[in-house]
Order: structure tokens, then sequence, then C-alpha cells
């Protein structure tokens, strides 16, 4: 099982601040886990559908062949500007 945590503007898009999902063997990376989410269709494939996502594991940055694994903690948010 791994925990997934939403920020920002999408925890208001897809109405969520956190999930758990099973982790699967077709789930390894950050990539095949947007692709996951993606799939669910609706807003889930607009949040997801852009290349302007931000994740991190474990409280680490994250890039898209960052592997996951079980007891994971694997947050989404958009990118951050500053000023």
């Amino acid at each position: 099982m791994i925990d997934i945590l939403y920020f920002a503007r999408l925890r208001e898009q897809l109405e969520t601040e956190s999930e758990q999902l099973e982790l699967t063997a077709d789930l390894t990376d950050i990539a095949s886990l947007i692709d996951r989410l993606r799939s669910r269709g609706g807003i889930w494939e607009e949040a997801f559908g852009g290349p302007t996502m931000m994740s991190a594991v474990n409280q680490q940055v994250a890039n898209p062949t960052t592997c996951i694994k079980d007891g994971d903690e694997v947050a989404f948010f958009p990118p951050v500007t500053g000023g």
C-alpha cells in the first residue's frame, strides 16, 4: 500500500487531499503511477495530463523514473514559483 498526497490546486481539482493505493506489479515508478491515475479519466486525466506536475517520494523530490515501493508516501503538487 502507498499513501498518495495531493497539494494546492490538485487537492481542489480532485476534491481529495489523500488516498491509499494498493501497490501492484505494474506500479514501479512515478511515471506508472501517473499513468494509473490518469487512466481514471475525467478530472484525473485533466489533472495528470500536463507536463507540469512535481512529485516527491518520502519527502524527497522525485522524477518520473523514481521507484516506488510498498509503504512509500508519494506527494503530487504543481510547480512552485517565487518572487
